[in-house]
């Protein structure tokens, strides 16, 4: 019964969000029969939920217009997720934190008075802290501003500022959703290019527009971010240095956040030699930085090929003595 309770609950839930679903789409979001769903939707038009069913093709279960139910039923595994998924310093960022403190109100007020207390010790126990080591999170004024555009369907023109000449740009975008990531955000966005990532912190400018865009029929944001992840990785190397790592820095390597030198001994699974010290292959994107990004380890790690960045290691390091 209590299953059969709880599957009711998601399945008016779910016409409360999505407003209309076919039996067979409800089966699937489910996990259970044609049959099943039938049944239940009897079940909750007996009990007085203004449910019913448009016929033809395009047809599917509905509520009848302006029905809300208020949030019931939430066990306390359901509140402390809710609660952890709370993130005030993105909110606050993109303009929401009068809306989260609402939310946040609504949902106690929903819960039970010993869930209330242990949702109260989950908000006051964990904390999410977005920006890595060492780093600020970035400032970007136009942040709100490219939220807004995202939920309302609307293009953007910015003046941009991107790595490659000519450093400042003009684009008209049209933003499909906002990505947080170790402090800076991103916009997933489609320009006359194509679907590309833009930083927002790099817009100079913007200006809203009134023109509404269609984004495409089934865009998912998390997948095309896994896609730009899994590019950036490939297009982000085009070498390999062969190196010897000092047992001592091998040793300390995981309080440096080493995270390349880390993975490559992992990845190789390669013995330390007599003296404790590793030969590896690591991956650099570029001579010049991967000399600035393996000097800082001065005589504890060695390059032993290629012959360019060792030659650019030994221009660095006289460059630095000449100084001092």
């Amino acid at each position: 019964m209590e299953m059969r309770s709880s599957r009711l609950l998601q399945i008016l839930l779910l016409l409360q969000t999505r407003r209309q679903l076919t039996a067979r789409e409800l089966a699937s979001e489910l996990e259970v029969s044609l049959r099943t769903i039938y049944r239940d939707v009897e079940a909750l038009a007996a009990a007085g939920v203004p449910v019913y069913a448009d016929q033809g093709r395009a047809g599917g279960y509905r509520l009848v217009d302006g029905y809300r139910t208020k949030l019931t039923g939430l066990n306390e595994g359901e509140a402390a997720a809710l609660f952890l998924v709370g993130m005030p310093g993105p909110a606050a960022a993109l303009g929401l934190t009068e809306q989260t403190s609402s939310a946040e109100l609504k949902l106690l007020a929903a819960l039970a008075p010993d869930q209330r207390d242990r949702a109260g010790r989950l908000k006051n126990r964990f904390h999410l802290d977005m920006p890595a080591w060492y780093r600020d999170a970035e400032e970007s004024p136009y942040l709100s501003a490219v939220a807004s555009a995202v939920m309302e369907d609307r293009r953007i023109k910015v003046l941009y500022r991107r790595w490659e000449a000519p450093r400042e740009v003009e684009r008209t975008l049209e933003p499909y959703g906002l990505v947080l990531k170790n402090g800076t955000w991103y916009v997933v966005a489609a320009a006359p290019g194509g679907v590309r990532t833009y930083r927002v912190s790099n817009i100079l400018q913007l200006a809203p527009t009134d023109e509404v865009f269609t984004r495409p029929d089934g865009f998912d944001l998390a997948q095309r971010w896994q896609e730009h992840l899994d590019r950036f990785e490939s297009e982000r190397f085009t070498g390999a240095a062969l190196v010897r790592i000092s047992a001592g820095l091998v040793a300390g390597l995981a309080d440096l956040s080493a995270t390349l030198l880390l993975k490559a001994i992992a990845d190789t699974g390669v013995e330390p030699a007599a003296d404790g010290s590793i030969t590896v292959s690591v991956p650099i994107e570029s001579i010049g930085n991967a000399a600035t990004g393996l000097i800082r380890y001065g005589n504890l790690l060695e390059v032993l090929e290629p012959a360019e960045l060792r030659a650019e290691l030994k221009r660095l390091a006289e460059s630095v003595a000449a100084l001092y």
